[in-house]
């Protein structure tokens, strides 16, 4: 066994590459006996499976959990490990293999998206105490809903279009997605209090950063998952920097600083209200809409590296 974390449980989210993720297990599996892993590999079938999973697995005296899938799956597992606002199990670690999946959490760390390349990762000591989002907004019905995060939250355009975007794999209907979310992102008078700071005016949309990317895109290039800080970015230029942006974005992140782009920081938390209801999603998952906080969990989870 060459983890000093001993066995670990990894749960597969079948929703993920469009429900195709079973096409991996082969191969994770593979890689793992290869590797002398120990480990047990479950599957989450349903929406918050993994959760249950990772907080059965736990209590069972199982201390390293890999998320295999993208960003929803991650965020599912990270919240089966914590109860109460508090860790199951503390020191625990997470792994992650997007298993061929766009994981933006990944991005962050540098980490492979394939399979095999991903499972080489879960080898050795080597892990990064990493923060996380707590997120709480409003839910369909009016209540509100707390949830975390582990890498991106959009409130706006960027929310509209994770909604539309959910179970959407062809680039076509991401397009779509994208153009909808445009449509329906006008600019809304927004306040975003970052701690002691306040800023007020029009934006269409808000982006807190606990890691930097979000669809492939640096859209948050100077967030650090670990260093106890939150970033928002409040686009209040026109729609059109949606797009004209772009290209700047896909240059490594340099999109900032930007005179449309508003700059703030938290180590506590940010809150953001708007003059209407606007959509809210955190690592792709559509969650409710403002009134919106995220606060800072600050290295609750090991990431293995």
């Amino acid at each position: 066994m060459t983890s000093p974390f001993g066995p670990l449980t990894a749960i597969a989210d079948a929703r993920a590459r469009g429900g195709r993720l079973r096409e991996a297990l082969p191969v994770l599996e593979r890689a793992l006996k290869e590797l002398d892993l120990g480990h047990t590999i479950v599957v989450a079938e349903e929406r918050d499976d993994a959760t249950g999973l990772a907080a059965q697995a736990l209590r069972a005296g199982t201390r390293f959990v890999v998320a295999v899938g993208d960003d929803r799956t991650v965020q599912d597992v990270v919240n089966g490990m914590f109860v109460d606002g508090r860790p199951l199990v503390e020191d625990a670690v997470l792994g992650i293999v997007p298993a061929g999946t766009s994981s933006d959490l990944s991005l962050s760390f540098g980490l492979p998206d394939d399979t095999e390349g991903a499972c080489r990762h879960l080898v050795g000591p080597n892990t990064y105490p990493f923060d996380l989002m707590k997120v709480t907004c409003r839910s369909a019905t009016g209540e509100a809903r707390t949830r975390y995060a582990a890498n991106l939250a959009e409130v706006g355009m960027g929310a509209e279009v994770a909604r539309r975007n959910v179970g959407r794999e062809s680039d076509r209907r991401r397009f779509a997605a994208f153009w909808g979310g445009w449509l329906h992102g006008r600019p809304r008078q927004v306040t975003v209090r970052a701690d002691n700071k306040t800023w007020e005016g029009r934006a269409f949309n808000v982006i807190v950063g606990n890691g930097q990317f979000t669809g492939g895109l640096r859209m948050s290039p100077r967030s650090f998952p670990g260093d106890g800080v939150l970033d928002a970015l409040v686009f209040c230029g026109p729609r059109s920097d949606a797009y004209t942006m772009l290209p700047r974005i896909y240059r490594h992140g340099d999109h900032i600083p930007d005179p449309n782009i508003a700059e703030l920081r938290a180590k506590i938390r940010i809150a953001v209200e708007a003059d209407r209801p606007l959509s809210v999603a955190a690592d792709g998952v559509p969650f409710g809409t403002t009134p919106a906080t995220f606060q800072v969990v600050p290295q609750q989870i090991q990431l293995k590296l």
